[in-house]
């Protein structure tokens, strides 16, 4: 029976994040919080007022039940999450150097590298309108990789499939990252970065990755500060990204998904969807966190149905979901 709008499934870690800038070993004071693709897409919609669940497995330690309690605050559904005496849940640390940010994880052999096809929970993974996934759950291991085969082929009582490239080279050391491509061909809507293409499989721009990919009803390739561009019906839709003031790019892309899954679900035009993108990924890279909190939706409405060229001097910064958000003279 289908009760949620959209049910995540994938590996959530606890993030250590430090309390200043600097390498890890001149830093003695972290804070923690929570970091992972999937669940930051069900928080996220869970905030925007949708129905979430999120699907994984954590260790049965303190840093389980914090991921547990912490997405269960926002608003998400995770009755569905299995908790191994065996195995750890997954963490990983940032590194705020003066020019980047660096992220290492510590997730091998985690709770949910152990995800596979003979654990998978079939009556939750049925409860969504969407399923949303990530090519991150296939590198965590070979059962990972065949659960995520297994999801994105038909089978009877499937929803349509939502599928996040999320290349993370690191993960793929070892593996062929052409992988992604034959599992983003099964879903119904394809989420990727241009350069993450470009890296991964050797495409040079969104022409080139619709013709690699033509089999999903939408693939949106996001480019960063020049925006993004969905393909569907045949056509071709960009939106401009709005300027923002980054305080932290990580967890842009999975926003992005969110905001864009978001107008899906109302039906909304396809340009007001990616703008929707744009806006939750705005709230992302404006807090120092993976998670920002999306404005209100009466007020992403309105900034995302403004004329192209009003949308062109919207700047946002760092507490523009609380304030009212500016619109600023280039």
């Amino acid at each position: 029976m289908v009760t949620f709008d959209v049910v995540c499934l994938g590996e959530s870690m606890v993030t250590l994040v430090p309390a200043r800038p600097g390498r890890l070993a001149d830093v003695a004071v972290f804070h923690r919080g929570i970091g992972g693709a999937e669940s930051n897409v069900a928080c996220a919609l869970a905030r925007l007022g949708h129905r979430t669940r999120w699907i994984s497995r954590v260790g049965a330690d303190g840093f389980g039940d914090h991921l547990l309690a912490e997405i269960a605050a926002a608003g998400v559904d995770v009755g569905a999450v299995r908790r191994d005496g065996t195995r750890p849940t997954g963490i990983y640390f940032k590194e705020r150097l003066a020019d980047r940010t660096a992220v290492l994880y510590y997730r091998s052999g985690s709770a949910a590298a152990a995800m596979s096809p003979h654990n998978l929970d079939r009556a939750a993974v049925r409860s969504g309108r969407l399923l949303h996934l990530s090519g991150i759950t296939a590198a965590l291991s070979a059962p990972c990789h065949a659960l995520m085969t297994e999801l994105t082929r038909p089978w009877q009582g499937r929803p349509r499939v939502c599928f996040d490239v999320n290349f993370r080279p690191a993960l793929w050391r070892s593996r062929d990252p052409a992988a992604l491509v034959e599992l983003a061909r099964g879903c119904d809507i394809v989420f990727v970065g241009e350069d993450e293409a470009k890296a991964a499989w050797g495409l040079p721009d969104a022409a080139a990755i619709r013709a690699a990919l033509p089999e999903p009803a939408v693939l949106v390739v996001k480019r960063g500060a020049d925006g993004a561009v969905a393909f569907h019906d045949g056509t071709a839709t960009s939106a401009a990204a709005a300027r923002v003031d980054v305080v932290e790019p990580v967890g842009a892309g999975d926003a992005f998904a969110a905001g864009f899954l978001s107008g899906t679900l109302r039906g909304l035009p396809v340009r007001e969807r990616l703008r929707h993108g744009h806006l939750l990924a705005a709230a992302a890279l404006t807090v120092p966190g993976d998670l920002g909190t999306p404005p209100p939706r009466e007020r992403a409405d309105a900034l995302a149905g403004l004329s192209d060229e009003a949308w062109g001097r919207l700047r946002l910064g760092p507490g523009w979901t609380a304030e009212a958000a500016e619109v600023a003279t280039p």
